[in-house]
C-alpha cells in the first residue's frame, strides 16, 4: 500500500471515530485525553512558571546567545579574507535576529502568564458585579442585611 492509499485509510478512520453530537447539560462519564477534567494550572503554577522564565530562561538565552557571538566574532575575523567570514557574519547577525525573537516570544509568554489571574480575578468580580440584583438575601426576599427586618 502506498503512502496516499494509506493517508486516505488513515483519515477515513479518523473521520468515522469523530463524534458527530453534542451535549450542552453535562459532562461526559469518561475524563477524556486529559486525564480528570480538572484545570490543570493554578494561579500559583502561572506565577511560578512566569518566574522561571524572567529568572531562568532569559538569563540563559542571553548568555547562549552572547557566547555564540564571541565565538562567531572571532571566527569571522579569522576568515576575513576567505567567503567563509561573511558568511559567518551573516549566520551571526541571523542568530541574534532568532535570539531576540525567542526572548520576545519568552517576555511575551512570562507576561501572559503573570498577566491571566489577574484577568481572571477581575473577570469573575465583574461577574458577581452582574448578578448581585438577582440574588436574595438568605433572610428572604426583600430583606437584606441591616434593614431593621427580621
Amino acid at each position: 500500500m502506498g503512502f496516499d492509499e494509506e493517508w486516505a485509510q488513515l483519515r477515513a478512520e479518523a473521520t468515522q471515530r469523530q463524534a458527530t453530537s453534542m451535549q450542552l447539560n453535562g459532562v461526559p462519564d469518561d475524563s477524556g485525553p486529559g486525564g480528570n477534567n480538572v484545570l490543570a494550572s493554578t494561579p500559583r503554577e502561572k506565577a511560578a512558571a512566569a518566574k522561571t522564565i524572567r529568572e531562568d530562561l532569559l538569563g540563559d538565552t542571553s548568555e547562549a546567545m552572547n557566547k555564540a557571538d564571541e565565538s562567531s566574532k572571532a571566527a569571522a575575523r579569522e576568515f576575513a579574507d576567505w567567503a567563509t567570514g561573511p558568511a559567518i557574519k551573516k549566520l551571526d547577525e541571523t542568530w541574534d535576529k532568532q535570539v531576540t525573537t525567542l526572548m520576545n516570544r519568552l517576555r511575551g509568554e512570562s507576561d501572559g502568564l503573570s498577566g491571566t489571574a489577574k484577568n481572571f480575578a477581575g473577570l469573575e468580580l465583574d461577574i458577581k458585579s452582574q448578578f448581585s440584583p438577582l440574588l436574595i438575601s438568605r433572610y428572604g426576599a426583600g430583606t437584606s442585611v441591616g434593614d431593621g427586618q427580621n
